[in-house]
């Protein structure tokens, strides 16, 4: 049986939860800047590179980031010519966003310093444990909240 904690923020799964993602955000953008991306902009180049187009809303819902966010977060990739963003000529409400032959350089620039930082932290924690981790993370995007939704 796990004792309980005196200190209710030890308790707190957001907490956890955060200060871990900022923990392996440092350590992944550490590793990838010497190519000049942050892990998020990486993540959202890489997710580009495997779709010819896509709205800023599909790309949010993606990646688990509110509409708001993911358009101040595309900005830098468009003024870098990593990516462009412009409206759709199906809903002139919706902007498509896609990735340059720029864009899709620097993310495979980027992808062998991804791969060490990804392969450092397997070896550190466990292939077996990141797996799982990763596993229990995708299940708490299932858990019914709707954080973004209007």
């Amino acid at each position: 049986m796990t004792p309980t904690p005196t200190d209710p923020a030890d308790a707190c799964n957001n907490l956890a939860l955060r200060k871990a993602a900022r923990y392996l955000s440092a350590t992944y953008d550490k590793a990838l800047a010497p190519v000049g991306l942050r892990a998020t902009q990486f993540s959202i180049l890489q997710k580009l590179s495997v779709h010819d187009e896509i709205t800023i809303t599909g790309l949010a819902d993606m990646i688990a980031m509110d509409r708001t966010t993911l358009a101040s977060n595309l900005k830098p990739l468009a003024r870098e010519g990593l990516v462009t963003v412009e409206p759709s000529a199906a809903d002139r409400r919706a902007r498509i966003v896609t990735i340059t032959p720029h864009g899709l350089a620097r993310m495979k620039a980027a992808l062998p310093l991804w791969k060490a930082v990804q392969a450092r932290f397997e070896e550190s924690f466990g292939a077996g444990e990141a797996a799982r981790l990763r596993t229990s993370l995708v299940a708490v995007l299932d858990t019914g909240f709707e954080p973004w939704a209007e």
